[in-house]
């Protein structure tokens, strides 16, 4: 039996679990805030630290926020920050996390072979049906996306960093922050209102909306997006670990 090592990096917290086959926890998560400011050394030590709480695996999959090419990291809005997301961003982090190889750094730092990806496509392995085109929209810190053609991962679009209204990125206008300052009522709306204007960029077969606020949609907005419009579980985000395995390119 292969086990994983699934780990999901968030702009607020870190969690882990050790995965069997069947995607089944083999030990209780175990979880750490995301600690600011965040160099890429720290963020190493930090999953370091997390496996070593929890059973011995023979893969690790790593989901983390940005712009992650061939595990190398192109960029990640919230590690560069001095305090966390929306806070004031230091440049020599920036170049830090620029072309940062995550995946060799890790598989060192684990001993094992190792998967990273963006967290949004990691989620998504946990979910997609393995048919036609299916869409991953995680809503937490700022806003995660996936795209999968029949099963297989797409190559990652940053769609988050695109600006939408008044300046403000999609990560910024239905982030947390902004769900907090509206309140859920509004905040739905808001949702409702982006899902409507990608329909018809991405003509999604089905549309998957995670993370951790995703729960916090409220039902009669989430009816009015649609049939083809799926909220599932934040768990995804580890369990995906698993799957990501067969579903990215070769």
């Amino acid at each position: 039996m292969t086990t994983t090592l699934a780990i999901d990096c968030g702009g607020g917290g870190i969690k882990a679990s050790v995965l069997d086959e069947a995607g089944t926890m083999r030990a209780h998560p175990v979880r750490v805030p995301t600690p600011y400011p965040l160099p890429p050394a720290l963020f190493v030590q930090t999953l370091g630290d997390l496996a070593g709480k929890l059973p011995t695996a023979d893969r690790a999959t790593v989901g983390m926020p940005g712009m992650i090419r061939h595990g190398v990291v192109v960029a990640t809005p919230h590690y560069v920050t001095r305090n966390g997301p929306r806070t004031k961003v230091d440049p020599d982090l920036v170049g830090q996390w620029a072309g940062f190889d995550a995946r060799t750094a890790l598989t060192d730092t684990f001993g094992l072979p190792t998967l990273v990806l963006n967290d949004a496509e990691v989620h998504g392995a946990g979910v997609v049906a393995g048919t036609g085109l299916e869409l991953v929209l995680t809503l937490g810190t700022g806003l995660g996306c996936a795209l999968f053609d029949g099963g297989i991962l797409a190559p990652h679009l940053e769609f988050s960093q695109a600006p939408v209204r008044w300046g403000m990125s999609y990560d910024t206008y239905i982030g947390e922050h902004e769900r907090r300052r509206l309140g859920d009522a509004f905040w739905s709306r808001r949702i409702r209102a982006i899902v409507d204007g990608l329909r018809p960029v991405f003509m999604w077969d089905r549309l998957y909306i995670g993370g951790g606020n995703a729960r916090r949609i409220r039902p009669e907005q989430l009816t009015k997006m649609g049939d083809d419009v799926v909220v599932v579980p934040n768990t995804a985000g580890i369990i995906g670990g698993v799957r990501a395995w067969s579903l990215t390119r070769p």
